[in-house]
């Protein structure tokens, strides 16, 4: 059975060519993942890059019964982006795979699992380290003044801010294309 890609372009015209290699590539995936329910490929020509090395972009998400996996690559040539945004798919696919097979339970006792040897990386394999933490105070303010303070402290990325109007912790971030969103998580 073939999975069906929905192919969205923009700023790009969707060239027969360009169709079947996306078909072609991303309809490989349903080998490493047989679950996935949607797969939505997005190929975008953003002229605005500064690096004309990031102007082509290749945007995968596999969505499927409880999970939702994406990657975005970009590169000077179309075809480069897609290849590696599946590649990188791929990565996410056997990590997530991974964590379905480790997840505790499966009718064993917990004195069952911690005589299990722990899982070893291969040299090759990346693991995830935190290298550093931080803490710090949150004082309470505003949407607009956390803007003001995310600028003047000079964090391009990211600033957490306890909004004094919801009385909750929040993110903003600033997106790719200049403007601002906000990240008001909630306890699910």
């Amino acid at each position: 059975m073939t999975m069906k890609v929905d192919i969205y372009p923009k700023n790009i015209e969707l060239t027969e060519r360009i169709n079947d290699y996306v078909n072609k590539k991303v309809s490989k995936l349903d080998r490493f993942l047989n679950d996935i329910d949607e797969t939505r490929v997005d190929l975008e020509f953003q002229k605005s890059m500064r690096n004309p090395a990031d102007r082509q972009v290749a945007q995968i998400t596999l969505r499927g019964r409880g999970y939702i996996l994406r990657c975005e690559e970009r590169a000077d040539d179309l075809f480069t982006a897609i290849d590696s945004a599946v590649e990188t798919i791929q990565r996410k696919i056997e990590r997530h795979k991974g964590k379905r097979a480790r997840v505790r339970g499966e009718g064993l006792a917990a004195s069952t699992l911690a005589l299990e040897e722990p899982v070893v990386l291969d040299e090759n394999e990346e693991a995830t380290i935190i290298s550093r933490r931080k803490q710090f105070t949150l004082v309470p303010m505003d949407e607009f003044e956390a803007l003001e303070q995310m600028k003047a402290l000079g964090h391009e990325n990211f600033f957490i801010f306890y909004n004094a109007n919801t009385n909750a912790v929040n993110v903003l971030y600033q997106r790719r294309d200049g403007t601002y969103g906000l990240i008001e998580p909630q306890l699910g």
